[in-house]
C-alpha cells in the first residue's frame, strides 16, 4: 500500500511539472499564432498587440497581467513579452487564445451596427456663407444648407445599401442643435452584441484667402486624451486607464482609416472638379467627445468663386454624397471581413 502510494505520489508530480512546464514554456509567438492561423499586429512604440482570427480579437499590451478578448472580456494572464526585441509567449496564452477563437467562430462576429450623420450648424446657426456673380449669375451659398443637402443624400445611400443598420441623423431639417447635444445623440444610441457605430460630421469651408479651395477630411489628434469607457466600470483605476488608452488607440486608428476611405471616395467622383487637401487632425468638439470612430468633412471652400458654385450645384452635391458614400463602404467592409486592429492606410 505504501509503495502505491508513494507511485501515486510521484506521478502526481509529473503531472504537476508537465502542466507548469506546458504553462512557463516560451515560443515565439509570431511563429505560433502563424501556426494556429491567427493574424498578429504589433505597434511597438506603444507596445500594444493584437491577434485577430475569426472575426474576434485579443488585445494587450507586452508584459501585462491581463488581455481583453474582443474589447469586452478581461481574462487575468500573463501576456506575451518582449525579450531581445521578439515578442514570446507561454503555451498556457497559446491555449487560451486558441480556444477563445475556436469557441467564437460560431458567435456573431463585430459589425458596424449604426452609422449617424452630423450636417452641422443648422437653425439660428448658418456657418459660414458667400456670394458670387459670374457672367451676370448670383449665386449665395450658405454652409448650413450644402451640410444638409449633402447628408440627406448620403443618408439615402446608405439606407438603401445597409437595411440591417441602423442609419440616423443628427438632424434632417433646418434646426439648431448645440455641440453638446449633438454628441450626446451619437453616445447614446443604443447598440446590440459585437455592434460599433461610426460618426460623420459633414461642413463646409471658409477662408479669407480666396484661392483656397479643395476637400479635406479631419479626425481626432492622437496626443488628446479622452475618457472612452464608463467611470463605473468595475475594473480599479489603473487597470481602467489602460483599457480606456488601448481602447482610444483604436478608435483613432479606425478614424485616420475611414478618413482615408472618405477622401479617395471623393476624388473618384469629383475628378479634376476639386483637389484633395488630405486628411488632417485637429481637436473639433464632435470629435473629441464622440465615443466613436468619428470624422470630420470639410466638403470644399465656399469662399472661393470657383468652389462656391460647385457647392450651389445640386449635380456636384451628389458627387460629394456618393463619394463619401463609397468610402464609408468601403471601412464598413474592412472592418466586418477583418474585425481585429486596422491599419491606416
Amino acid at each position: 500500500m505504501k509503495r502505491l502510494s508513494a507511485l501515486i505520489f510521484l506521478f502526481l508530480i509529473f503531472l504537476t511539472q508537465k502542466i507548469f512546464s506546458q504553462q512557463t514554456s516560451e515560443v515565439k509567438l509570431f511563429q505560433a499564432a502563424q501556426k494556429s492561423g491567427m493574424t498578429v499586429y504589433f505597434d511597438p512604440l506603444t507596445e500594444s498587440c493584437i491577434l485577430e482570427k475569426n472575426g474576434h480579437q485579443i488585445s494587450f499590451r507586452q508584459g501585462d497581467d491581463f488581455f481583453l478578448q474582443d474589447y469586452k472580456t478581461l481574462v487575468q494572464e500573463k501576456t506575451p513579452y518582449l525579450k531581445d526585441n521578439v515578442l514570446y509567449t507561454s503555451l498556457n496564452f497559446m491555449n487560451q487564445a486558441e480556444n477563445f477563437f475556436q469557441k467564437e467562430n460560431s458567435a456573431n462576429p463585430y459589425r458596424i451596427g449604426a452609422i449617424l450623420i452630423d450636417p452641422g450648424h443648422g437653425g439660428k446657426d448658418p456657418g459660414a456663407s458667400a456670394t458670387h456673380t459670374v457672367n451676370g449669375k448670383t449665386v449665395k451659398v450658405v454652409e448650413k444648407d450644402v451640410n444638409l443637402k449633402v447628408g440627406l443624400k448620403l443618408y439615402d445611400y446608405l439606407k438603401k445599401a445597409y437595411p440591417d443598420k441602423n442609419i440616423l441623423m443628427t438632424r434632417s431639417t433646418d434646426v439648431y442643435l448645440t455641440l453638446p447635444q449633438r454628441t450626446e445623440i451619437a453616445n447614446s444610441v443604443k447598440l446590440g452584441q459585437n455592434e460599433a457605430i461610426i460618426y460623420v460630421s459633414i461642413h463646409v469651408n471658409a477662408s479669407l484667402d480666396k484661392t483656397a479651395a479643395g476637400y479635406e477630411v479631419w479626425y481626432l489628434s492622437p496626443g488628446y486624451r479622452r475618457q472612452v469607457l464608463n467611470d463605473s466600470s468595475e475594473e480599479d483605476k489603473s487597470v481602467r486607464q489602460i483599457l480606456n488608452s488601448m481602447l482610444e488607440e483604436e478608435y483613432t486608428t479606425e478614424s485616420m482609416l475611414i478618413a482615408n476611405y472618405i477622401l479617395e471616395g471623393i476624388g473618384a467622383q469629383v475628378g479634376n472638379e476639386s483637389n484633395s487637401r488630405g486628411i488632417k487632425a485637429e481637436e473639433w468638439y464632435v470629435v473629441r467627445n464622440a465615443n466613436m470612430p468619428s470624422v470630420l468633412v470639410e466638403t470644399g471652400f465656399l469662399t472661393n468663386q470657383k468652389e462656391g458654385f460647385l457647392l450651389a450645384d445640386d449635380r456636384y452635391l451628389q458627387k460629394l454624397a456618393f463619394g463619401i458614400y463609397n468610402g464609408l463602404q468601403g471601412f464598413v467592409t474592412h472592418f466586418e471581413r477583418s474585425r481585429g486592429f486596422t491599419e491606416a492606410k
